[in-house]
């Protein structure tokens, strides 16, 4: 009890101290929901102190929700794909033709989130959409560093699109779809089987609110929403590196922007640049940034961070060409905000054909809010309406 009335007080002093912009959506269940993960965090590093039971292992804990009951219309099962453990939706009603599939890969950062984080989600996307969903629980950082993740959701959706016929869905409508850190595992499954060709074709990508390279933390979103709730810019660099190596070393140089070359920064320029991002979104005001040092040493502790399979968005032209029909969500106050602009301008420019839907009310995060313990948020529960009507679109 005293360690939780310790990190109730921790919240408490610490709430004003936080971002949240007028303009988000329920900013007053926000705040709630920003002390309670706040209180989780506190009480967490209390523990790991202890020596009870590591901050990351508590959180993970925290998350995982309640057991929802049976599902009326849905038949749910959990099976191993390829000894990936994954979740299986089926609409229980008849249908008249092959369903559509859509495999989803959670967001979390790569560290949190599960099959029962993300349950309510899945159900509602396989109700609403009709279609059989594949959740994926992909192996977790720290305790498993890139590429494992990304080679789990690879191997699941493999496995899944050579055994299409037991799920009665159509091969030639398979939809690879994620949130955050599963957005950013979308698009990389997305470019690598772009190139194959013994898998039949993925019909579409969703990205919603995908985290897509680590190369510029600076970007006009992440001077914008650097404090808003419930991604803050230092975690979002905390993410990737816990990812990357397992750990969160050389943060601080990672945010200030030493770890990548000049020549490298010059040749990624004109993918990843503020010169990029619409007028509109800068609005908010833009601080430039003064070039920092470089830091060789650093560099080669994160180099990896230039591989499009960490970083999607620094594919090259000949591999993002070949992507099919993507659907865009941005939030309005979200540090990745930018990351999803930039990606959706390539694309675009690649001649793939991008639905993009911008949440002018949204914050990261707001679609697993869209029914949460006991209240909604509108702006997520919208966000999710416009994945299915694009998922039905196809």
């Amino acid at each position: 009890l005293a360690a939780l009335a310790v990190a109730l007080v921790t919240v408490l002093l610490g709430l004003p101290s936080y971002d949240i912009p007028p303009g988000v959506n329920q900013p007053a269940k926000l705040r709630l929901v920003l002390a309670v993960l706040l209180g989780t965090a506190a009480l967490g590093r209390i523990l790991e102190k202890t020596g009870l039971c590591s901050q990351i292992t508590f959180g993970r804990y925290v998350r995982q929700g309640r057991k929802l009951g049976v599902d009326p219309k849905l038949f749910i099962q959990d099976r191993q794909f390829n000894k990936v453990p994954v979740r299986v939706y089926q609409p229980k009603a008849t249908s008249g033709g092959q369903r559509r599939g859509i495999i989803f890969f959670h967001g979390g950062g790569w560290v949190f989130g599960s099959l029962d984080t993300y349950e309510k989600v899945c159900r509602y996307l396989s109700r609403e959409s009709e279609s059989v969903v594949v959740s994926v629980q992909y192996r977790l950082a720290p305790e498993h560093k890139y590429p494992a993740a990304y080679e789990d959701c690879l191997n699941a959706t493999i496995h899944f699109m050579n055994n299409i016929e037991h799920y009665g869905v159509d091969s030639a409508n398979v939809i690879v779809c994620g949130d955050s850190a599963g957005g950013n595992l979308a698009a990389a499954v997305s470019q690598t089987l772009a190139g194959r060709s013994d898998l039949p074709k993925l019909r579409a990508q969703v990205l919603i609110y995908p985290g897509l390279q680590a190369l510029d933390f600076n970007l006009p979103s992440y001077q914008q929403n650097r404090g808003v709730p419930l991604l803050f810019r230092e975690r979002a660099a905390f993410f990737a590196l816990q990812y990357l190596n397992g750990d969160a070393l050389h943060m601080q140089e990672v945010l200030e922007g030493s770890h990548i070359p000049p020549d490298m920064r010059l040749k990624y320029r004109k993918w990843v640049s503020p010169d990029n991002i619409p007028e509109k979104f800068k609005v908010r005001g833009v601080t430039p940034l003064r070039p920092t040092d470089f830091i060789a040493e650093v560099y080669e502790t994160v180099k990896r961070f230039c591989e499009p399979n960490l970083c999607p968005l620094l594919a090259e032209d000949a591999v993002v060409h070949q992507l099919p029909e993507s659907f865009i969500l941005t939030c309005e106050y979200d540090v990745l905000r930018d990351d999803g602009l930039l990606y959706k301008k390539r694309l675009e420019d690649n001649g793939v054909r991008v639905t993009w839907y911008h949440l002018e009310d949204g914050f990261h995060g707001v679609i697993s809010l869209y029914d949460y313990c006991g209240f909604s948020f509108p702006a997520g529960k919208r966000g999710l309406d416009s994945v299915v009507k694009f998922l039905k679109s196809l």
